[in-house]
């Protein structure tokens, strides 16, 4: 099979069963009344079915195992698949009855230990030092994990208005793909980078505003997981410019918002309304207004990462300057029309 056929059939096969999934999905949970119900920190207004990442994930999946099993290292993405698994496991039960954050983060913390200490040698390519050697391997190790934790995490935080989960995962992930095509890089990468966005694509078109259903955390938890792991390969890979342009407006609304509330004494696992990206729904954009922006910005990132690849460190000012300028548009009210 050549390279451009194996693409077209990562993105479209995983974009058509990702959709056809859903759809079934949908129906089960409507069929059983699994709704998220609104409250004071919801930006719905009416109960909606959640659990949607079923599809995506029961399409991402089995599209991994088939890349891993043609790819030079078939065991490398072993760990990967198994950690996702449990995390969809332990989501599922978050979504359904409601779990501390104890049993949460444990399982999470679980999931990234066995995938930075996978068999052969390690889940990321060559060496696996995503640093470079900056660090001692140790340290190299600890930073990437509390790095892919947080990742983690943001990415469950972020899935909060229709659209926008699906929209930044299709994003990554074709933004994996190219970057990882530009440089030459392992096959695999550019394969599992277009089959998670197929997937994503697939769930978006049942979840663009107004949504028919949301992802919930059997599907953003585990999502996380997988992209990070993309990320800090593609980081492993040499390209840690790339790696961290291309998921840019997600670190940064997510990490300025905690660290905000950090400061300001706030509880920071619990859920809330303060993202820039909920706030501009507050003030008057609707939810595909404010998704089409963040796709916006990051077509300019994914642009600015395949430049990264001749250019290195010196595309990162025009970077932070687009998404500084998203964040202060997003806390901007809208004017109502005269």
């Amino acid at each position: 099979m050549s390279g451009a056929l194996a693409l077209a059939l990562a993105l479209g096969g995983s974009f058509a069963l990702s959709w056809l999934l859903t759809g079934r999905v949908l129906a089960y949970l409507r069929r059983k009344a699994i709704l998220d119900h609104p409250n004071d920190r919801s930006s719905h207004s009416i109960p909606t079915p959640r659990g949607g990442g079923w599809g995506v994930m029961l399409t991402l999946l089995p599209a991994w195992a088939v890349i891993a099993a043609t790819a030079d290292d078939p065991l490398r993405a072993l760990p990967i698949l198994v950690g996702a698994v449990a995390l969809m496991a332990v989501s599922w039960m978050d979504d359904r009855r409601g779990l501390g954050p104890a049993p949460r983060f444990l399982a999470q913390i679980a999931a990234v230990v066995a995938g930075l200490s996978a068999l052969p040698g390690s889940a990321l390519p060559g060496d696996g030092l995503v640093f470079q050697g900056l660090l001692p391997f140790w340290a190299d190790r600890l930073v990437a994990a509390v790095g892919w934790l947080w990742f983690v995490n943001l990415f469950n935080f972020m899935d909060g208005i229709d659209g926008l989960a699906g929209g930044e995962a299709a994003s990554i992930g074709a933004g994996l793909a190219l970057v990882a095509a530009l440089a030459g890089l392992d096959p695999a990468l550019a394969l599992y980078g277009l089959a998670a966005a197929g997937a994503a694509l697939g769930f978006l078109m049942w979840n663009w505003y107004p949504a028919k259903l949301f992802m919930g955390d059997v599907g953003s938890v585990p999502l996380g997981f997988t992209l990070g792991w993309l990320l800090l390969a593609l980081a492993a890979s040499g390209l840690w410019v790339a790696a961290l342009l291309i998921p840019a407006y997600f670190l940064a609304d997510a990490t300025f918002t905690l660290l905000r509330r950090l400061v300001e004494g706030k509880k920071v696992w619990q859920a809330h309304r303060e993202h820039f990206y909920q706030k501009a729904t507050q003030r008057g954009r609707s939810h595909a207004q404010v998704v089409r922006l963040v796709l916006m910005l990051n077509a300019a990132l994914l642009l600015l990462a395949a430049a990264s690849l001749a250019l290195g460190w010196v595309v990162l000012p025009a970077a932070a300057a687009a998404v500084v300028l998203l964040l202060a548009l997003l806390a901007r009210p809208v004017r109502a029309a005269a």
